[in-house]
């Protein structure tokens, strides 16, 4: 296996890593056997498939029966929160560390995955194929499957003529569903499956639709805003440009760090394992075996929740609040002040917190190395600098919270504002162009390894009362 930049001493790492928590032994041990060269993704994947599939009959047969931990009333009337439910192979969150993909931190992912130029952010393609196979890839197959990517990203026209169809004020995430569910016509696994196909071969024409999803979201995303917000100015792709820096372009911004900014920020927002509305969604839908286009618009619509993807929008309309309030150079007195004022009147102060992590989003701790590497002296970001030193104590005085730190959404509308992206209500699309990435990655490999119909079982009010009273 060849790594980019660094990689040696990175496995080296890693296994030293794994001898501290076992737990990270199967990431280390699926980096280290992968040793293709070809550019091809698809033929590495024909490869790799068989090997999982008798790695998951192995699991099964071997350790079926053993239990996972124990399920309380509580995990029932809170959203299953905290239950362990679901296989997700291509990423896995750590209360305390944050996001893995294939076993890789953030920081990790920025050092050995291909960057567009030298030093720079890592390109979300890299991801895609780290993702799907478990290797870093080099820059070689990275461009490789840039160009792959292009040459799928052609959008039908019946789909700019549904989205048209809709009131140009329509909520930005209502245009953006809209457009993949038209492109579901095109749909490869749903015509094979039409005419047939054995189910062990249900993974190709899902990998075939996948990728050139993943393709046309930035597309139809950026349609979306240029019809919004530009006069229906559209910008066509730079087929010299690769898949952050293409959508950039696309919604209008061809400033160096703005590509940049945004091959971070896809990257960063792909993937944060399976339990999360938009990738449960994805994933519940597809057991069912709607295809990718259907499973990938009903995560969207998921992710369009002020309780999941919008709050990013919530975010920066919140910081504007209190410039509005209180001006760009407030105190860190009166910063405090306006974050009890928000509190005390029955809401949250969005950006803070999250379900899963125990400490600081990683994902936010990135997007502020670089705030302070290209914006050091916008003044929202020296807002939200101070909202990371001003809000974790004042949610920890109220004693409600696990997790008072900031999250990934604190930080990214500070950043897409100062390049010139201010339209707030646009930015969960950013976030759903991003999930594509690691929806559609599981997705293939829900079909590889034959993943069953996901049905739980609900009980009522009543059933679990005498359950109660029986088990006391």
């Amino acid at each position: 296996m060849v790594f980019f930049k660094g990689g040696v001493s990175l496995l080296s790492k890693l296994r030293s890593r794994a001898v501290q928590h076992p737990s990270l032994r199967d990431s280390v041990r699926w980096l280290q056997v992968q040793t293709f060269s070809d550019l091809d993704l698809h033929s590495q994947l024909k490869e790799l498939i068989p090997e999982q599939q008798e790695r998951l009959k192995k699991i099964k047969s071997e350790h079926g029966k053993v239990q996972l931990g124990n399920i309380t009333v509580d995990m029932v009337l809170g959203g299953m929160r905290g239950m362990t439910g679901l296989l997700w192979e291509t990423s896995l969150l750590d209360p305390e560390e944050g996001i893995r993909f294939r076993g890789l931190s953030i920081p990790e992912c920025q050092k050995v995955l291909p960057a567009a130029k030298p030093g720079g952010e890592p390109m979300p393609e890299g991801l895609l194929w780290l993702l799907l196979t478990g290797k870093v890839p080099t820059k070689e197959q990275v461009d490789s499957l840039s160009k792959e990517l292009r040459s799928r990203a052609t959008v039908p026209d019946h789909v700019y003529k549904t989205i048209n169809a809709l009131p140009v004020n329509a909520h930005p995430m209502t245009q953006f569903a809209t457009g993949v569910m038209a492109l579901q016509v095109q749909s490869e696994f749903q015509m094979a499956y039409e005419k047939g196909i054995h189910k062990s071969k249900y993974w190709e024409p899902t990998y075939e639709d996948s990728l050139s999803l993943i393709a046309q979201v930035p597309v139809v995303a950026a349609y979306v805003y240029r019809r919004m917000y530009k006069n229906e100015q559209v910008i066509p792709m730079d087929d010299s440009l690769d898949y952050g820096g293409n959508f950039a372009h696309m919604l209008g911004f061809d400033s160096p760090d703005m590509l940049e900014l945004m091959r971070l920020y896809v990257t960063i927002h792909s993937d944060h394992e399976g339990g999360n509305v938009s990738a449960h969604t994805g994933h519940l839908v597809a057991s069912a075996l709607s295809d990718p286009y259907l499973s990938f618009a009903a995560a969207l619509n998921g992710l369009a929740g002020p309780l999941h993807g919008l709050a990013n929008q919530e975010v920066l309309l919140w910081i504007k609040s209190v410039v509005e309030e209180c001006g760009e150079n407030v105190t860190k007195e009166n910063l405090k002040d306006y974050v009890w004022k928000t509190l005390n009147s029955g809401k949250v102060v969005p950006g803070f917190g999250h379900g899963v992590l125990r400490k600081t989003d990683p994902r936010y701790t990135c997007q502020r190395e670089f705030a302070l590497k290209h914006l050091p002296d916008d003044p929202l970001f020296k807002l939200v600098s101070n909202l990371y030193e001003v809000v974790p104590p004042i949610l920890l005085e109220l004693g409600k919270v696990k997790n008072p730190w900031p999250n990934v959404d604190a930080h990214s509308g500070v950043l897409l504002n100062h390049y010139g992206l201010t339209e707030a209500r646009y930015f969960t699309v950013l976030f759903g162009v991003s999930r594509a990435i690691g929806i559609c990655s599981q997705l293939i490999w829900d079909r590889a390894l034959g993943l069953p119909l996901e049905r739980p079982k609900s009980v009522t009010m009543e059933w679990l009362e005498n359950y109660c009273k029986k088990a006391a």
